[in-house]
C-alpha cells in the first residue's frame, strides 16, 4: 500500500502548492483593486464604479461594484447593497476542499489495510512453518513494514488536515477582509457623498 500512499502524498502537496499560489495571486490582485476603488471613490464615484466593474472577474470587484452602481442611494440602501453583495460573493469563497477531506479519510484506511495485509501474510507464514524452527528476520521485517504503512497513512492524513485548516483560516480572513473593505466604502460614501445627496434632495 506504500505506492498508493505515496501518490496521495504527492497529490496533497501538489494541490496545496497550487492553492497557495492561487491565494497569493488573488490577494495581490484584490488589494490593488481595493486600493484603487477606495481612493478614487473619495472624489469620483462613477470612476470608482468603472474600476470595480473592470475587475468583475474578481469577487472583490463585483462586491465593490454592486453598491457603487446605485443612483444616489440613501445610507441604508448603500449598506444593504454592501451586505447583499457580500453574502452573494462569499457563498463559495475560496472553492472546495473535498479533495483534502477525502485524502484525510482514505490515507489512514489505506495504511491500516496495508498493515493488516502484511500481518495476515506473516501469520500465514508462521502457520505454514508449523513447529519447525524459522528465521525470525523476515517476520521482523514484515512487522516493520506493517507499522511503516500505518504511520505513512497517518502522516498523509495529518498533512492533508494541516493544509485544510490553513485554507479554512484563509477563508475566514477573507470574510473579515470583505467586511473591512465594505465598512471603508460605506464610510467614504457617508463622509464624501451622503451630504451632497441630501442637499440635492432638499433642493428638489
Amino acid at each position: 500500500m506504500m505506492f498508493p500512499l505515496l501518490i496521495l502524498s504527492l497529490i496533497t502537496l501538489a494541490y496545496a502548492m497550487q492553492q497557495v499560489w492561487l491565494w497569493l495571486k488573488l490577494v495581490f490582485q484584490e488589494r490593488e483593486v481595493v486600493q484603487d476603488v477606495l481612493t478614487v471613490a473619495q472624489y469620483d464615484l462613477e470612476r470608482a464604479e468603472e474600476i470595480a466593474t473592470g475587475a468583475d472577474d474578481l469577487a472583490i470587484g463585483r462586491f465593490l461594484a454592486a453598491p457603487l452602481k446605485l443612483d444616489n442611494p440613501t445610507p441604508e440602501n448603500f449598506h444593504l447593497a454592501v451586505e447583499t453583495a457580500a453574502d452573494k460573493e462569499l457563498v463559495n469563497i475560496g472553492g472546495s476542499d473535498k479533495l483534502l477531506e477525502s485524502i484525510m479519510v482514505i490515507a489512514p484506511l489505506l495504511g491500516i489495510l496495508g498493515t493488516v495485509g502484511v500481518l495476515i501474510r506473516t501469520f500465514i507464514t508462521l502457520r505454514n512453518a508449523g513447529g519447525d524452527s524459522i528465521n525470525t528476520s523476515p517476520i521482523t521485517d514484515a512487522v516493520f513494514q506493517a507499522l511503516i504503512s500505518s504511520v505513512t497513512g497517518i502522516v498523509v492524513a495529518i498533512l492533508a488536515f494541516a493544509f485544510l485548516r490553513f485554507f479554512i483560516g484563509l477563508r475566514v480572513r477573507r470574510v473579515d477582509y470583505f467586511a473591512t473593505v465594505g465598512n471603508q466604502l460605506e464610510l467614504i460614501y457617508l463622509h464624501f457623498w451622503n451630504q451632497s445627496v441630501e442637499d440635492s434632495k432638499i433642493s428638489q
